[in-house]
């Protein structure tokens, strides 16, 4: 609930507001001091969280443990533009990245995702539910914090999170005010390991391999394809935008796929950034003491 609050820029008193409660009510809820979940409850705090159908989906299943009222209906999705002819023109849009045979989707400079295709769809099929970290959800957070994401992404740290990392850093310190960079500065922040990758890792990285190695237009990575077909594959990162892409804030990003390389060098680990992975990320080295 936090998190979620924090990601819309909202205070307490804003949430306690929108929900007609006192802010030591409201508190409470965040705490998690509530004796009973009603439906009324968690149907009312899923709309002042601005919550999509997933996320309220989630919320029920984590506090009471059961799937959402058939009645609910997802609030309109706030990451689209208000403005109907940018609307109109991302439907066209999504028609377009419906017919291109590779995984494409469109993120903003959070990295909240605003669309995907089939062929991204179909890519990320085997990754399990998260409440915050889902691909189609916020890219940055999945990549960062999913325990699914190097079971996808081969080379997970050193191809995969540091540059994204790399390029966080960059964003954050060109908008540090904007609130849903922040959030994600707080979640890093609130694990040691990715803080110590963060704060040391990412310069002494970029200062040896130099900031292009941080882009991704053009970059060649490796992904791990549910489809035995392809298995594990070598894929271009196409970045682009296009004028009235730009005027709304968003950029696609589409991973051509090529030639399947064979199979996997090693063992899929798949549990993320946790303790038994060691205290840093392995593709950067310790700070000096």
């Amino acid at each position: 609930m936090r998190q979620r609050r924090e990601e819309l820029g909202l205070s307490q008193e804003d949430l306690a507001a929108r929900l007609r409660i006192s802010v030591r009510a409201y508190g409470n809820w965040e705490r998690g001091l509530v004796k009973e979940w009603t439906d009324r409850k968690l149907l009312a705090l899923a709309e002042a969280l601005e919550m999509s159908e997933r996320q309220c989906f989630w919320l029920f299943r984590v506090m009471v443990d059961r799937d959402p009222p058939p009645t609910w209906r997802a609030a309109e999705e706030n990451r689209l533009p208000e403005d109907p002819a940018q609307r109109d023109y991302l439907c066209d849009y999504a028609a377009l990245m419906e017919s291109v045979p590779y995984p494409s989707f469109l993120v903003d400079h959070r990295w909240d995702v605003a669309l995907t295709n089939s062929a991204f769809d179909q890519l990320f099929q085997s990754v399990r539910p998260h409440p915050t970290a889902l691909p189609d959800d916020n890219f940055l957070r999945f990549v960062l914090f999913h325990p699914d994401a190097a079971a996808v992404l081969e080379d997970h740290e050193p191809a995969w999170c540091v540059p994204l990392l790399a390029q966080f850093a960059t964003a954050l310190a060109g908008a540090p005010e904007d609130e849903g960079l922040r959030s994600i500065r707080q979640e890093v922040a609130r694990d040691p390991f990715m803080e110590a990758a963060y704060r040391y890792g990412v310069p002494h990285w970029l200062s040896t391999h130099g900031t292009d190695a941080a882009e991704l237009d053009g970059a060649v990575r490796t992904v791990r394809h549910p489809d035995p077909r392809w298995g594990l594959v070598r894929c271009r990162m196409v970045a682009e935008t296009s004028r009235r892409l730009g005027e709304m804030g968003l950029t696609r990003i589409t991973l051509i796929l090529s030639t399947p390389t064979g199979a996997p060098r090693g063992p899929v680990h798949s549990g993320g950034f946790t303790q038994q992975q060691g205290a840093r990320l392995r593709a950067v080295p310790s700070p000096v003491e």
